[in-house]
């Protein structure tokens, strides 16, 4: 059953209008009114709705019965990224979206080729909320993925909660190639919880840029002997603690 997301507050009996973007997806696949489509608004669960009209740049539908759905994580992960270029960026949100992370926090890091500010980061922003949309759309969730406004690293730095890593309970883990403790014995031995995934850009952070994040309180983890792209590295450590932790 197609399903979309409406950003307008969802109830059963309501008549809603479908986004611009829905009602043209809606007519090029020639749904017809009546046909059954599932909606949500990001607040939780979704709706089975009934297509009411449907047109090239207008659509509407009737909402139906709430459905109590979910697929979240039961710990919530934020993905902290040092900006690669482009095309990268986008790859790493819809896969970071369908491994189920809670938040994105795109970083300004020293070797960060693309640089964004004012309107173009504006811009930028509004295309990788696009994203995860209509990851969420494809994969099933019905919470949509908190998307932060691109940070500069060493600000961001200011934000970790000090002392953590002193407790062997990191908030923030940073993987690292330089460091020694693998992060599937970590996760092993601390169990399931909240934290930060730290990765930095193509070329990875400087030396100093990771000092200043074990000053702050981070914790530099490994994902093995071999050295990963940024577009591989968190999705891997995502992947990792599924499979450590369990959903």
């Amino acid at each position: 059953m197609p399903r979309f997301y409406c950003p307008q507050p969802l109830a059963a009996g309501a008549i809603v209008d479908l986004p611009d973007a829905v009602a043209h997806h809606l007519f090029v696949v020639r749904m017809q009114p009546g046909d059954t489509l599932t909606l949500f608004d990001g607040r939780g669960g979704q709706y089975r709705a009934s297509l009411l009209d449907s047109g090239k740049k207008r659509a509407s539908a009737r909402v139906e019965e709430h459905q109590a759905l979910e697929v979240e994580l039961p710990y919530a992960i934020t993905l902290a990224q040092g900006l690669p270029e482009g095309a990268k960026m986008d790859w790493i949100i819809e896969k970071a979206v369908e491994l189920g992370v809670a938040a994105i926090q795109p970083l300004a890091a020293q070797r960060s080729v693309v640089r964004l500010s004012g309107e173009r980061a504006e811009k930028r922003h509004s295309h990788w909320q696009g994203v995860i949309v209509a990851a969420s759309e494809q994969c099933g969730r019905n919470r949509l993925a908190v998307l932060a406004p691109v940070a500069d690293y060493r600000r961001w730095l200011g934000t970790i909660p000090p002392a953590a890593a002193a407790q062997n309970n990191a908030p923030c883990i940073l993987l690292s190639p330089r460091a020694t403790q693998p992060l599937a014995g970590w996760a092993q031995a601390n169990g399931a919880q909240d934290l930060t995934l730290l990765v930095g850009p193509e070329g990875g952070f400087t030396q100093e840029e990771e000092d200043a994040a074990l000053t702050a309180g981070a914790l530099a983890l490994s994902m093995g002997p071999r050295v990963l792209r940024t577009e591989t590295a968190a999705l891997a450590a995502m992947a990792m603690l599924a499979g450590v932790w369990g959903e």
